[in-house]
């Protein structure tokens, strides 16, 4: 007969305290910096595809890559209560459907400054939500340490003109700014629910659970969009650019986040998660077909350095934090 037990991931065994846990907090900046290789496969899209089109065909591909998880993990489910189904059920409609529409439609408008500037919301909101939901509590200390790399994003982004966003923000541009807001608050929540989520789930079958479920939703959206040519649109040409999208940011930097996640406190994860936007920048520096050829400046190269810096002393000082707790099924 099976009985439920509770095991705290420190004191697992050797094979699981390795050093995917011990450097949990850096894996997720390498997750987010492997998220900003999403622009490059989807500027080979956007030019006959809207938003919804691209997203729905990247969820489908990474539920077929995720599929064999989906179906080990359906023991697993057991272990999720109400609250849990509620938790994974948001995260498929908020941050995986809804709020990748939301940050692609902020982008097509075109103002660049205010979708980012209003990203960088994404880590306040997300210490609200970890305090409200998971009960975290950060030390003193924390608060000018996050506001330090806060500080180093906002240097790489606008580091030629520092000024930009505010000066952007006061022209009237509110639907861009709208779209960009309501996709950092769901990715906010998607971090904090999802650091709930692995109380209970496997990271793998977590992961899985996110696109399958988000994928009806956002077949949805696209047929009241579209009606029935929604899908009349894709050419040969997209195979490549969807299997890049899929691959990368989607199936392997989210079960390396997810991992990563299970053994990071919300309120760091959040902060490491802002190597998204520098990775990006750097991104966008790369010559034609990679990038957009944008210059660099000095403040981009200091501000990367402070996040880094951040990075690595949020994981250093991490084991402050009391860690997951996952229920396993042992035998009597």
């Amino acid at each position: 007969m099976a009985v439920p037990t509770t095991r705290s991931q420190t004191a697992a065994p050797a094979a699981r305290v390795g050093l995917v846990d011990r450097f949990s907090v850096v894996l997720v900046a390498v997750a987010a910096t492997m998220w900003a290789s999403d622009a490059y496969f989807r500027a080979q899209l956007v030019g006959h595809l809207k938003p919804a089109q691209i997203v729905v065909i990247e969820d489908a591909l990474v539920s077929l890559f995720l599929l064999a998880f989906l179906l080990r993990g359906i023991p697993d489910l057991r272990r999720l209560d109400r609250r849990g189904w509620v938790a994974i059920g948001l995260i498929a409609v908020g941050p995986q459907a809804v709020a990748t529409i939301l940050f692609t439609t902020s982008f097509s408008y075109g103002h660049y400054a205010e979708t980012f500037v209003l990203q960088q919301t994404q880590p306040l909101i997300a210490i609200l939500l970890a305090w409200l939901i998971l009960g975290e509590r950060r030390r003193p200390w924390f608060w000018p340490t996050a506001a330090v790399a806060i500080v180093g994003v906002y240097m790489v982004v606008f580091a030629q003109n520092l000024t930009a966003p505010f000066s952007d923000l006061q022209h009237g541009r509110l639907e861009a700014g709208l779209f960009a807001l309501g996709a950092a608050a769901l990715w906010a929540s998607g971090t904090v629910l999802g650091r709930f989520v692995l109380g209970k789930l496997s990271f793998t079958t977590t992961t899985a659970l996110r696109f399958t479920l988000a994928l009806p939703v956002l077949l949805l959206i696209v047929l009241l969009q579209y009606g029935g040519s929604a899908f009349a649109h894709y050419q040969p040409s997209d195979v490549l650019p969807f299997l890049g999208i899929a691959l990368i940011p989607g199936f392997l930097a989210l079960l390396l986040y997810y991992r990563a996640l299970r053994s990071t406190p919300a309120t760091l994860a959040t902060i490491a998660e802002m190597a998204f936007p520098v990775a990006a920048t750097f991104i966008a520096s790369a010559p034609p077909p990679y990038g957009f050829n944008q210059p660099l400046y000095l403040p981009q190269f200091i501000g990367t350095a402070l996040l880094i810096a951040v990075i690595f002393i949020l994981n250093y000082t991490k084991e402050r934090t009391p860690p997951v707790i996952v229920q396993e099924e042992t035998a009597a």
